[in-house]
């Protein structure tokens, strides 16, 4: 073991100290952003970058798992990232399929996808559901896997849902109107009966959360790190907690 790797070692063990017990998340989503231009940087292409992130992610829930972190979101793939070149794309799906299927025999967490299936190859979406099916059983904490994930399309899956769901139970437009609140709309998101995101993280320097947990999001606390993902280090991981556990979360208040 070099200089470095002891001065990193103490680093990360002070920055744990600082981070009391009881201001640590519950559920963190996290940005997986930069992977492309992580690549770019290194003069290799984008499935190079898509898969040293994707080698990421393990040592990620490891380090959530060591915070207490209950439920983790992970976004891999939105809506708009299905409008890429088929062959960036063709690739880019492979490399998610490789991961999940790699977290499933990891068997340290359950997984659960949210976004739009129906928009995926059915290959994919199939895995997915299977996925989950897999690790319903393990006693871990929650990982979401959101791949074809957009916040509006959510909330549009949302409503949808809870319009069919009173049209068979025969709630006329009027009724439903009377009743509505924000629970209903809750209650149909894919993250339906999970705590909302305490802490939302963004890699690759970008302030802003282009539609993640749109819904969900509204009390959260925010951490932009400008490392790329494929860079983000456990002393980033550390610092965002840090910088969570120092704020006063005021709830809209």
């Amino acid at each position: 073991m070099g200089l470095s790797d002891l001065v990193y070692g103490v680093y990360e063990r002070r920055l744990n100290a600082q981070i009391p017990a009881e201001g640590r998340p519950r559920h963190v989503g996290v940005i997986l952003d930069g992977n492309r231009r992580w690549a770019t940087a290194q003069g290799s292409s984008s499935s190079v970058g898509h898969r040293a992130g994707a080698a990421k992610i393990v040592d990620f829930l490891g380090w959530c798992d060591e915070a207490g972190v209950e439920v983790v979101t992970l976004w891999l793939l939105s809506t708009d990232n299905l409008n890429r070149p088929q062959p960036e794309l063709d690739a880019l799906m492979g490399i998610i399929e490789d991961t999940v299927s790699g977290l499933v025999e990891q068997g340290r967490w359950r997984l659960h996808p949210v976004g739009a299936l129906d928009l995926l190859p059915a290959q994919t979406a199939r895995l997915l559901k299977e996925a989950e099916e897999a690790t319903s059983g393990i006693d871990g904490s929650l990982v979401n896997v959101a791949v074809g994930y957009g916040g509006r399309r959510e909330v549009v899956d949302a409503v949808r849902a809870l319009l069919h769901e009173h049209a068979s139970q025969g709630t006329s437009l009027d009724e439903l109107a009377q009743l509505l609140d924000v629970e209903h709309i809750t209650q149909h998101l894919y993250t339906k009966g999970q705590p909302d995101p305490d802490l939302v993280i963004r890699t690759s320097g970008e302030q802003r959360l282009s539609g993640f947990l749109l819904w969900q999001s509204a009390h959260s606390e925010f951490y932009f790190c400008e490392a790329y993902w494929p860079d983000f280090r456990h002393v980033d991981f550390l610092r965002a907690l840090r910088a969570y556990a120092d704020r006063q979360r005021r709830f809209g208040t």
